[in-house]
């Protein structure tokens, strides 16, 4: 089967490599559709683990299905998902499934970007959701990362009649501006990228601004002179960071979405931010009911999806798809068809 092979963001490299064999409890799925994620061109992070194949927001159709497996078969339409927790530890049994040792270990074989997969058992039980035929392979890639900014706005108690402000506007910020939208709240979006404050406006933003010309003050400007009920970081920028922490109002809350870059510190105002009663969270990931969520609110129309895919690519263009994500220009999201 063919495969996009990761070295670096600049050097993808199509080659050939055997079907991956199913064993008990396991399903082979033909990978129609699998998005780009902002992480897959995290290149400090990814280039370490180079050469390999990556892609984690797929659906397809089993083509196998292995000894013992009894909820699916094959021809299902599915959306499968890499990282799976285990169920069992304290970090589950406390609701923080995400940190749990297990789920930072499962992965597909070989990766999203292929013609083919095998999803391992823990995956097809604790990971794998039938897809109704109202949803297309290109709309189910957004299952995943639709369920992150879901687990991100429930961890950071996002409400109606909140004003919240999104620091960049990349496709996390974007399906964070849809959420809070549909949840009623207030949107004020920045970005550096005037292409994507154009989606962000688009897409229910309130207010839009230049990161560059943003200011607390001018936040309080179109907020009726005051600060921000939420700060959702899209980020890792330090300029960012900082913004946040000068634009949460008193008893908000600043929930970091993205990574910095390794060993970046940021400096805290602290007793400001004792004073005021700022919550500061962060969200890593999502689980099977992030992901149920997700694909429920797709399916109904809640959150509306295909409007936001600016580019579908064939496997052989997977590195197109990595420089036109890298660059983070004139893209929104990138879906690899391997069967295109």
């Amino acid at each position: 089967m063919r495969v996009a092979v990761y070295y670096n963001n600049n050097d993808i490299r199509l080659e050939e490599r055997p079907k991956p064999e199913i064993g008990p409890g396991e399903i082979l799925v033909k990978v129609m559709a699998s998005g780009i994620c902002g992480s897959d061109v995290m290149e400090w992070y990814r280039i370490k683990k180079a050469p390999l194949v990556l892609g984690h927001e797929v659906s397809g159709v089993i083509e196998k299905v292995g000894k013992g497996v009894k909820k699916f078969k094959e021809g299902d339409r599915v959306f499968v998902t890499h990282h799976v927790p285990c169920n069992k530890c304290r970090y589950c049994k406390e609701d923080q499934h995400t940190v749990c040792e297990t789920l930072r270990k499962t992965k597909f074989d070989p990766g999203g970007f292929s013609e083919y997969i095998r999803v391992p058992k823990i995956n097809v039980e604790n990971g794998t959701l039938l897809l109704p035929d109202s949803i297309s392979f290109e709309e189910a890639t957004f299952i995943e990362p639709l369920g992150c900014v879901i687990r991100g706005q429930r961890i950071a108690n996002v409400k109606k009649d909140h004003t919240v402000l999104v620091i960049g506007s990349g496709i996390a910020g974007l399906l964070h501006i849809k959420l809070a939208k549909y949840l009623g709240t207030k949107i004020i979006a920045t970005d550096i990228n005037e292409y994507r404050l154009d989606f962000a406006k688009k897409f229910g933003a309130d207010f839009v601004m230049n990161a560059k010309d943003f200011t607390p003050e001018k936040l309080c400007e179109v907020n009726e002179n005051r600060l921000a009920d939420r700060v959702i970081v899209c980020t890792g920028a330090l300029p960012a960071i900082n913004q946040a922490l000068q634009s949460i109002d008193k008893g908000g809350t600043i929930l970091f979405f993205a990574p910095t870059n390794p060993g970046i510190n940021v400096q805290i105002p602290f007793n400001d931010i004792w004073t005021n009663c700022v919550t500061i969270t962060t969200s890593y990931a999502a689980v099977m009911k992030d992901l149920k969520q997700a694909l429920k609110m797709i399916n109904e129309g809640s959150i509306k999806v295909d409007d936001m895919i600016t580019h579908k690519l064939s496997l052989a263009e997977t590195g197109l798809g990595f420089k036109l994500v890298a660059e983070a220009k004139e893209s929104i999201k990138v879906i690899i068809e391997p069967w295109r």
